[in-house]
């Protein structure tokens, strides 16, 4: 297995030591906001992945640089796990089918986390709706014009489900725990969703934690999330297995 490693501002030592501590926490919301607190202002890097149809896969842990989707693997690996050589088992069985190290194998899609990982997370959306979800179905990795976003990948036809903007009120807010994954649904041909983060709910505030690519922050920040989704085009939200309600 081809590997590449770099733990960026921790030792592995000291990655231990923060595991250990976090599978101290029984409630997974709360060991997510534990967790996914130490990344704050890690800086927000694309492309740290390595493979494509052309390159071998590499298995890849980089925690100097993140981008939206690598942040929720690491934060869903880690959360499954109390020590670092727990970390790289689990990060394999939540990046890859079956744990499979492979391009084609890798969980490209946010919704892919749901057919393949079901046993990690459970797709709440409808729940969490009030009865105000839509249901589509999109092939992935297919754009309109015909053409692929990664070359190499199976097309895979999938059924959505999502809340539209509009519809996301108070109440729909109001059923949003603290270590969900909100993921923004995408109206382009062939993807599921544009980004995503993690839900925090800190008092009366409900905070959307994510790797930002704008410009002012380029960074893991906290974010209001009902500010931050109204002008998107809706959500889709996955709840890791374990914690009450939709689960």
């Amino acid at each position: 297995m081809r590997e590449q490693i770099n733990s960026g501002k921790w030792t592995e030592e000291e990655l231990d030591i923060l595991l250990k501590e976090s599978s101290g926490i029984s409630d997974p919301g709360e060991r997510i906001d534990f967790l996914s607190k130490q990344f704050l202002k890690i800086k927000y890097q694309e492309s740290t992945l390595i493979g494509d149809i052309n390159t071998h896969e590499v298995f890849v842990i980089n925690l100097e640089g993140v981008d939206c989707f690598t942040f929720i693997e690491y934060i869903e690996a880690m959360r499954r796990s109390g020590s670092f050589n727990e970390f790289r088992e689990n990060l394999r069985k939540v990046r890859y089918l079956s744990g499979r190290i492979a391009f084609e194998n890798r969980n490209h899609f946010f919704t892919d986390w749901k057919a393949f990982n079901p046993d990690f997370v459970v797709d709440i959306t409808k729940y969490i709706s009030s009865g105000k979800s839509k249901e589509v179905s999109k092939i992935l990795n297919k754009r309109d014009d015909g053409t692929l976003f990664l070359p190499g990948l199976s097309c895979r036809l999938r059924g959505l489900t999502y809340i539209p903007s509009i519809y996301v009120d108070d109440a729909v807010i109001e059923k949003l725990k603290t270590g969900d994954y909100a993921g923004i649904y995408s109206e382009t041909g062939g993807l599921d969703v544009s980004h995503v983060g993690i839900i925090i709910r800190e008092q009366n505030a409900v905070k959307l934690r994510h790797a930002s690519s704008v410009g002012k922050y380029m960074e893991v920040v906290d974010e209001d999330f009902k500010d931050y989704q109204e002008a998107k085009p809706g959500i889709i939200v996955l709840r890791p297995r374990g914690m009450q309600g939709g689960s």
